[in-house]
């Protein structure tokens, strides 16, 4: 059975429902608790923002999201720059299924951060067998970093798109939670993963299909970060 989620108030609107044509919708066999995060979401945003992801669902990567209603051309261009599965400028359900099919074939389960594997299903990320026993924050700030595929994340857009922050909150919850997820991946053998840059942070092993059971012996060990660098990042 095909599935599909929506990412909107109440049921899809009529050019936009693939129930229609015989798929379900995720959100009626229980959401995300069912594993429905590798399934097409459909949005319909109300109006173009640059930040419009953050006005989704927290818990569904950007790369499942196939947006519509999007008329600009530029606009649908800056969307798959940022990482968008697609965007659409007519909500034509055959289009849109087929699209969604497309999307369906291309979803990663999995995604590999050097001697890493993270998965989307468990929620987790994996070094070998063992699992690194991530919170849901980690879990997503640790997806996050990954996607960028070795390159540099500012901090302030970490606030946005996992902490949907707006503005730079007083605790320092980012530069925790990342000295959190270093201690973990310190513990699982793999230290070293992620570097603190001017106003972010990057991962030193970048994204690769390869995954070896002894790449941690290649990492370097992980320096003791000064806490200032921590919050200067954040």
């Amino acid at each position: 059975m095909l599935r599909f989620g929506w990412l909107g108030n109440g049921h899809p609107p009529p050019g936009c429902d693939l129930r229609m044509l015989g798929w379900r919708l995720v959100d009626e066999e229980g959401g995300l608790s069912q594993g429905a995060g590798v399934v097409p979401w459909l949005a319909q945003p109300m109006g173009w923002l640059p930040d419009a992801w953050l006005r989704l669902h927290p818990d569904v990567p950007r790369a499942n999201v196939l947006l519509t209603g999007i008329t600009n051309s530029a606009e649908r261009a800056e969307l798959l720059r940022l990482g968008f599965g697609d965007a659409v400028s007519v909500a034509d359900l055959g289009e849109l299924e087929a699209r969604a099919l497309r999307l369906s074939a291309m979803l990663p389960r999995e995604l590999a951060a050097g001697p890493l594997r993270l998965d989307l299903f468990a929620r987790d990320a994996f070094a070998g067998r063992q699992a690194l026993g991530l919170h849901p924050r980690e879990f997503a700030l640790l997806w996050r970093l990954a996607e960028a595929r070795g390159a540099a994340v500012r901090g302030q857009d970490l606030l946005r798109e996992v902490w949907r922050l707006s503005f730079r909150p007083e605790t320092n919850s980012l530069a925790v939670h990342v000295s959190r997820l270093r201690a973990k991946l310190r513990l699982a053998g793999v230290g070293g993963l992620i570097e603190t840059v001017p106003f972010g942070y990057r991962l030193a092993a970048p994204p690769t299909a390869n995954f070896a059971l002894d790449d941690y012996l290649r990492l370097r060990e992980e320096p003791e970060k000064p806490r200032e660098d921590l919050t200067h990042a954040a």
